[in-house]
């Protein structure tokens, strides 16, 4: 089982419906459910929870091939989209351990969640927030 919060998907949804006709791929990290009060899940359990701006460190990653806009070991998934409708994972898509793929008409019905080989994994959407986050 997959869970992602409700806000995530939405975002992610938004960033698709936004780029098309054009696709996009974002990396997405997890919080344990842990630090989510509101989810009535096994503490250990990973929910997706935040993403990675896709434009940050693009000049750098262009020049010498380095994903510069996510930190090192913190993406756990990732999210393309695929604007011509196909949901499922293609040959050209960036793999990860969790991929979400999302088509048109970008609502809840058409992103899923798959594994590295293509599989669809059960998504669950929780309508719970991600701890707030402030630099100090």
């Amino acid at each position: 089982m997959i869970y992602a919060t409700r806000g995530l998907v939405e975002s992610l949804l938004r960033m698709g419906r936004d780029a098309d006709p054009d696709s996009v791929t974002v990396a997405v990290s997890v919080t344990p459910a842990g630090d989510l009060p509101e989810a009535d899940l096994d503490p250990a359990t990973d929910v997706f929870t935040h993403f990675y701006m896709p434009s940050a460190g693009n000049s750098v990653s262009a020049v010498f091939g380095f994903d510069l806009g996510t930190p090192v070991a913190q993406s756990n998934g990732r999210f393309v989209s695929h604007p011509e409708g196909r949901l499922e994972v293609t040959k050209t898509d960036d793999l990860h351990e969790v991929i979400f793929v999302a088509v048109p008409p970008w609502d809840e019905d058409s992103i899923a969640a798959f594994d590295r080989r293509g599989d669809e994994l059960p998504l669950t959407v929780l309508d719970v927030a991600p701890p707030e986050e402030a630099l100090e």
